[in-house]
């Protein structure tokens, strides 16, 4: 057997972009894309795609060279996705919730030769280029700008434009083939750049093959049928939208895109186009919650919601899912391509009392097919921890779907992957089932009398109670203990008079936990601050708590005083 050979005819490399080639062979007639009136059959999206990447190759783009796009969920967006890896180039989404510097330094890291900017970001990418323009020792991108495909906005003869590019590429049908041939499908597909709250954001270099695999077990692991609705309420530009751009050409589904998410947004287009499918972060789950879902008894079925980003509870996911919603949790990270971990369910879990079946839909879940293994080690000795659902240690995975590293940064590469695992940084525990569950980042652990206290599971408690929209634990000092737990809470609308003051909810938290656990301190927030992502910034409430001290003179009750805490929400 070792004298069979790879030839060109078994050993094609493997890249998720030739799922748009299939879907307009197999499904010429399906509709790919809605955007407002626009409608967009696969036929169409890929003679568009082409067109622009024939666009790309005359701008001298070629293999390896950065492309970026800063824009909401749009159809260039979706498109790009496909147009900018068929020429070999590396799409670079960036995340249109970050602040002029941020991007600045992510476009000096990234070094792209043209940047796409939507319309809507014209005041803020001037503020990028004039910051840009104070460093003169690397050329600047090329601007080209995206308006809606109907604008009626004619650019100057000296400007290009998204739609010119489309109209004026010209690709032959040698060149169309030789678009979908990869020249190695460990080569770059995408370059996507961590939140980068704490410190600089790092560029997570994703590979074909990682990408094609990826989104291929995401179809799996949801579990997603032929001729999906996808609706797109989770960003593209965050970890390629979970490398769903791809898997829902696999599976000739329908993009349904909105520029903006909100509650009306998402239900109008539900009863519209009976979406099947959406993915977002728990954050998008208040909006449903808040919003009025009218002719909800048109669904037949449940929209399905794959939900990841941060653990929901399992009260919130109870909520979301009487609206005609059924959650499936999953985990994964910008260094992972996509979702890693399903939360698969169980038959027998149906036959199971209702809070029993929503503590099981919160966790993790399984790894997915194409990753290799997944562990949770004890951070000193490396040794896996048992599976008795209760010992924490580091959530660790390994295989093909993980990124190639980070882009000029070989010291954190090498950190991301010591020991021979992805260290992810969250701490969970596996169950006897060997189902994962994060119990917290490992910086949000709470320590206090030597005793390790899970912030997201005095969260959980906090959800079940009816008047709390939003909750999110840190860590306050105490002159005992050394630690304690300090809640930040969102109550529903019009229901602040229901919970008097912080001790109604202190003593139902009693009530209802180990008193350890319990917070010593709440403090009522309008909006809690969140990242570019919409997760909660711990960070921030962190610095918050640490203004908030126990009195050394009566640290054995629960009295709290406020050290200019004031003064650090203002900062905020």
């Amino acid at each position: 057997m070792d004298t069979l050979k790879l030839c060109e005819a078994n050993d094609v490399p493997l890249t998720p972009i030739t799922f748009l080639k299939r879907a307009s062979e197999c499904y010429p007639n399906r509709t790919s894309i809605i955007y407002g009136k626009t409608r967009f059959t696969w036929p169409q999206t890929y003679d568009r795609c082409c067109r622009l990447a024939a666009s790309l190759l005359s701008l001298n783009i070629t293999r390896n060279d950065v492309v970026s796009i800063l824009a909401p969920n749009v159809p260039a967006m979706y498109e790009m996705h496909f147009s900018v890896p068929m020429t070999g180039a590396v799409l670079n989404p960036i995340n249109t919730r970050l602040d002029a510097k941020t991007i600045a330094i992510i476009l000096r890291h990234a070094e792209p030769k043209i940047l796409f900017v939507d319309y809507e970001f014209a005041p803020l990418i001037q503020e990028v280029l004039r910051l840009l323009s104070t460093d003169e020792s690397q050329p600047h991108p090329r601007i080209i700008f995206i308006n809606e495909i109907d604008s009626t906005t004619n650019p100057s003869s000296k400007e290009l434009d998204y739609e010119g590019l489309i109209r004026k590429g010209e690709p032959t049908a040698s060149l169309s083939a030789s678009m979908f041939l990869v020249h190695n499908e460990h080569d770059p597909i995408s370059l996507n750049y961590t939140s980068g709250t704490t410190a600089d954001p790092k560029g997570v270099v994703v590979s074909h093959r990682g990408a094609y695999l990826s989104a291929l077990s995401l179809i799996i692991g949801w579990q997603m049928g032929i001729f999906p609705v996808y609706l797109w309420t989770l960003p593209m530009f965050h970890c390629n939208g979970w490398t769903l751009p791809w898997s829902v050409a696999a599976r000739g589904g329908t993009n349904v895109c909105i520029r903006h998410v909100t509650a009306r947004e998402i239900y109008k287009n539900i009863e519209l186009h009976g979406v099947t499918h959406m993915s977002c972060v728990p954050t998008v789950f208040r909006f449903l919650l808040e919003g009025d879902r009218t002719n909800q008894s048109t669904k037949s079925l449940p929209v399905q919601v794959l939900t990841g980003g941060s653990s929901p509870p399992a009260v919130l996911i109870k909520k979301v899912e009487r609206l005609g919603f059924h959650v499936m949790h999953g985990y994964g990270l910008t260094e992972a391509t996509g979702p890693v971990l399903f939360c698969e369910w169980q038959d027998e879990w149906n036959k199971l009392p209702e809070h029993q079946q929503m503590e099981l839909q919160q966790r993790q879940g399984v790894r997915n097919l194409t990753l290799a293994d997944v562990d949770v080690k004890n951070t000193k000795t490396l040794e896996s921890v048992p599976r008795d659902g209760k010992t924490m240690g580091e959530i660790v995975i390994k295989g093909s779907i993980l990124m190639k590293g980070y882009l000029k940064n070989p010291k954190a590469t090498s950190e991301a992957f010591k020991h021979g695992w992805l260290n992810t940084g969250d701490i969970g525990v596996i169950h006897p089932d060997g189902y994962v569950e994060i119990k917290d980042r490992s910086k949000d652990i709470i320590i206090s009398g030597g005793e390790n206290i899970s912030s997201i599971e005095v969260e959980k408690v906090l959800y079940m109670h009816q008047q709390v929209l939003e909750a999110a634990v840190v860590a306050m000092p105490h002159p005992l203990w050394g630690e304690t737990p300090c809640a930040f809470v969102v109550l529903k609308n019009g229901e602040e008079g229901l919970v008097t003051n912080e001790g109604d909810l202190i003593k139902y938290c009693r009530e209802n936990m180990p008193h350890f656990m319990c917070p010593r301190k709440v403090v009522f927030f309008q909006e809690l601050p969140k990242n570019s992502n919409g997760k909660i910034l711990k960070s921030k409430l962190r610095d918050i708590a640490k203004a908030l001290v126990v009195k050394e003179d009566d640290a054995g009750s629960k009295k709290v005083h406020q050290r200019s805490v004031e003064h650090v929400i203002s900062r905020l």
